[in-house]
């Protein structure tokens, strides 16, 4: 069984490269399946967010694929049908990063905890990586494999969070900016701040704007105002009633999974930007982007993105708590090949205890037969030793295992297989 992977992220590739290969859940659910039936795959697993997108799948080794192009044939079947014009792979291929087996292991294990993301350490991808998995299996694209590798990630990555202290570790994106924006000068607690969009993004950045003092609105859709909640302390509005809201606020952020712009240059120049005292701050969380570009060319409009929001540099208190996640990330990877490798062997061992256990009653139903016992008693016997004899057979095995080193384990299950084979 193989284990490969392959990913852009906000390292290889700008906001607007990473949202041409950006998958919602529906599109997510819909290629899992096409490829898993197309290509004979085991299992796969698509994790798409704002700052990555990757593709995991699990193989019989013998499979040989190139999972850029069944990307890239998969998206510019999307973009052709839009009447886009296609990607072409190799304009691509220097975004991408391709990992296997042990090396993409690793990458999952360390990505789970934050340590690869923009604000390191940050909770969000933990809560990511465990949907992507979720949706997976819902989806009935996932396999043995894959489920428990990326389970035992987000428990790693759980592990980390609870032994290891990073100092910013529940940071967000929007948390950042807020640091960001404070250090040049705006007062969050004199503005009135608006966050299209109430999903997790959405939510978050409306709580960390609202404890910053800031009057807070975020937007619902009007189908669903009765059913969604917002963060305490903020207010809410209509979708449709954003762009009259926006004139009274210093600072808009959108955060949405909306496909289409949710704030175009044309809309924000019909709130006319230019009669600003101070400038609109407009920050866009989404991937793909939420507000068009050109909308920060207007006057009185500064725009940021994702982006913009970069790791500090590494300290030495950093360095340190790396260096702990490291040993914890370690003890579980290994636990996780232990389990890899000893699962091709599992109908070996069932088959040596199956045939340990019927070689010991061959030897005692004689003794059993003159048993002064009725048939059912004899029978109930029979059933409470074989079950004790399979335990003591399986913590034999399992204690060789766990005790010498794999090829001295082989050695002794061949061993085994022989004198029950007979």
């Amino acid at each position: 069984m193989g284990i490969r992977m392959i990913g852009i992220d906000h390292t290889t590739a700008s906001v607007d490269t990473r949202a041409l290969f950006s998958f919602t859940k529906k599109r997510s659910m819909e290629a899992m399946g096409e490829w898993k039936a197309r290509f004979g795959i085991s299992g796969c697993i698509i994790v798409s967010t704002c700052n990555r997108m990757e593709i995991w799948i699990s193989t019989e080794e013998d499979e040989d694929m190139d999972l850029l192009e069944m990307l890239c044939d998969w998206k510019n079947a999307e973009r052709i049908a839009a009447g886009e014009a296609p990607i072409e792979k190799g304009d691509c291929e220097r975004y991408f990063v391709r990992r296997q087996d042990r090396e993409a292991v690793s990458h999952l294990f360390w990505l789970t905890c934050g340590l690869k993301s923009q604000i390191l350490a940050e909770d969000q991808i933990i809560t990511q990586v465990g949907e992507a998995l979720a949706l997976s299996r819902e989806n009935f694209t996932t396999d043995n494999v894959l489920e428990v590798l990326f389970r035992k990630a987000v428990t790693a990555a759980k592990k980390v969070k609870t032994e290891v202290v990073f100092s910013r570790a529940n940071e967000t994106a929007m948390d950042q900016a807020i640091s960001m924006l404070k250090s040049r000068g705006f007062l969050f607690d004199r503005s009135t701040c608006m966050v299209i969009g109430n999903g997790e993004m959405g939510k978050l950045a409306a709580q960390s704007l609202q404890q910053t003092g800031a009057d807070v609105t975020v937007t619902v859709r009007q189908y669903r105002s009765g059913m969604v909640q917002i963060p305490l302390g903020c207010s809410r509005i209509n979708y449709g009633e954003r762009l009259q809201l926006i004139p009274e606020c210093d600072l808009v952020v959108s955060a949405t999974a909306s496909p289409n712009y949710t704030l175009t240059r044309e809309l924000l120049a019909r709130t006319h930007p230019e009669r600003r005292k101070s400038p609109l701050i407009c920050i866009d969380l989404a991937v793909p982007r939420d507000i068009e570009p050109e909308a920060g060319q207007l006057e009185q409009v500064k725009l940021y993105d994702i982006d913009d929001f970069k790791l500090d540099a590494m300290t030495d208190s950093v360095r340190a708590s790396m260096a702990q996640a490291e040993v914890i990330l370690g003890k579980e990877m290994d636990e996780f090949y232990v389990w890899l490798e000893g699962r091709d062997m599992i109908p070996r061992i069932q088959e040596v205890k199956e045939s340990a256990v019927e070689d010991l009653y061959l030897r005692i139903h004689k003794v059993l037969g003159r048993l002064p016992l009725e048939q059912k008693e004899k029978e109930q016997l029979k059933e409470t030793i074989d079950t004790a004899a399979g335990k003591v057979i399986m913590k034999l095995i399992f204690g060789l295992r766990d005790n010498l080193n794999k090829n001295e384990f082989m050695d002794c299950l061949e061993g085994l297989e022989e004198i029950y084979g007979e």
